[in-house]
């Protein structure tokens, strides 16, 4: 497969009539300032595609749910109430069809691949399935017809809060054991071999209110090597209980006590100090920043500056899945940056244009996050791209220089043409291919939902 575009921003610069060869999902060749051949797939202008690196599919079927305020303060702890009873209702079939669905706004809105965060595994009484990792397979199936790029992020809940407090409720789902995680794990390995080779299993251990610092290294020391994805410092609340349970604020206790590298993503890590942003920054990990659902679960705002300073890494993910729109996260990522600060053009170091520093350092760092060769158009990369229309009203007027600054402060997801996810063509002219087979599912499955919840 070819594709010809009439400008594609590579690795180091913009260029023009760029030719671009495909093959086993990987960009082979690059060749610019030629012309196209007829065969050639024709786009107007490439870019790198990003990772979603931090999802939970099945809680985009709820979204608009929790936006009704009820007498007394309103915060993330209200709203995990009310997401553990919306989540009793779910089936395997729903949460299959629901991460289908997920999966393929993602593609439409220029994600190439996403990382899973999944934490439900159990029946609603908290009894396993006969197949322990039935619901990771539903995970799976949904990339499958997707043809999402997928890192499949098995969590290990174990307990309800600090000081090991006892699984309830809605919690019940996530509950295992080390040993009962690491099968869910060596299955979904197994299962995930039925997607294409750029699909990844790693590991969640899911917070430290969720686990204890024990179960967390011996989970780590089954997997030495996978990726890692873990929750941090998301609420003050979670902040101020680990300070009293462990001595030691999230972030500061983790880099004490385990080695942090390239391997790992945190979660949002929204509330550091100082020495703790620049720690993190330094041990090369990827900060993993939900800018819509940190907005809408009222978390806080993210000390962009500070770690940019040091060199630190970030990508976006899509979380809770409320509003998945790629452009939406990055322009609200720098813009809780300008209203914290009172300034504009925030989110990076020295002159340049914000909206390509953000763009490039969300999709470098994402392909990390992720374990893919991804990130930029270069040869022996996966071939991870989106196309944009340049023609748009919300870009006609910019120059090459300028699109990526229109692409993330002017433009809707709409401006998005087609998407590859490792060479797989999945958006054609702004349509999914299994688009009309994944919404009529979805519809159907949403119906009886609506019927089980009462509405």
């Amino acid at each position: 497969m070819n594709i010809f575009s009439q400008r594609a921003r590579l690795a180091d610069a913009w260029a023009e009539n760029v030719r671009l060869k495909i093959s086993d999902g990987q960009i082979k060749k690059i060749r610019i300032g030629v012309k196209p051949d007829s065969a050639d797939i024709k786009v107007d202008t490439l870019l790198p595609a990003l990772a979603n690196l931090h999802s939970h599919s099945f809680q985009r079927a709820m979204a608009g749910m929790t936006e009704y305020r009820s007498a007394g303060r309103e915060n993330f702890w209200t709203w995990r109430e009310l997401m553990y009873r919306f989540l009793d209702h779910l089936t395997p079939e729903d949460i299959s069809t629901i991460a289908a669905l997920t999966f393929m706004e993602m593609q439409k809105s220029g994600y190439a691949s996403v990382g899973e965060f999944h934490y439900i595994h159990h029946q609603k009484s908290g009894h396993a399935y006969d197949n322990p990792a039935e619901l990771s397979e539903r995970i799976i199936e949904a990339a499958n017809l997707t043809g999402i790029g997928l890192t499949h992020l098995p969590v290990l809940y174990t307990y309800g809060g600090l000081q090991n407090q006892t699984l309830e409720g809605g919690q019940l789902r996530f509950g295992n054991s080390v040993d009962d995680i690491c099968k869910i794990v060596s299955i979904s390995q197994k299962t995930i071999g039925l997607l294409p080779a750029d699909a990844r299993v790693g590991i969640a251990p899911h917070s430290l209110r969720a686990t204890s610092p024990s179960d967390i290294q011996e989970f780590l020391n089954c997997y030495t090597d996978m990726q890692v994805h873990m929750h941090i410092a998301e609420q003050t609340k979670e902040v101020s209980e680990v300070v009293e349970a462990f001595g030691a604020r999230p972030v500061e206790w983790l880099l004490e006590h385990h080695a942090v590298d390239t391997k790992w993503c945190l979660i949002h890590a929204t509330h550091m100090t100082q020495a703790e942003t620049i720690g993190l920054a330094k041990t090369g990990a990827v900060v993993g920043l939900c800018p819509i659902t940190e907005s809408n679960l009222g978390d806080g705002i993210f000390d962009g500056p500070i770690f940019l300073k040091a060199n630190g890494k970030f990508g976006i993910g899509s979380d809770s899945n409320i509003n998945i729109s790629l452009t939406e996260e990055l322009r609200t990522l720098e813009y809780s940056q300008r209203l914290r600060d009172q300034q504009r053009n925030v989110m990076i170091q020295g002159d340049g244009s914000v909206g390509e520093a953000l763009y490039l350092g969300a999709a470098n760092s994402g392909a990390q996050a992720l374990a893919r060769e991804a990130g930029s158009i270069t040869p022996g990369k996966l071939a991870d791209l989106i196309a944009i229309d340049s023609s748009h009203p919300s870009l006609c007027a910019l120059h090459d220089i300028q699109l990526m600054d229109g692409l993330v402060f002017a433009a809707k997801d709409t401006v998005i043409t087609d998407v590859w996810s490792a060479g797989r063509h999945q958006v054609r002219n702004g349509m999914h291919v299994a688009e009309d087979t994944i919404k009529a599912s979805y519809f159907d499955t949403i119906s009886t939902l609506k019927e089980r919840l009462g509405s």
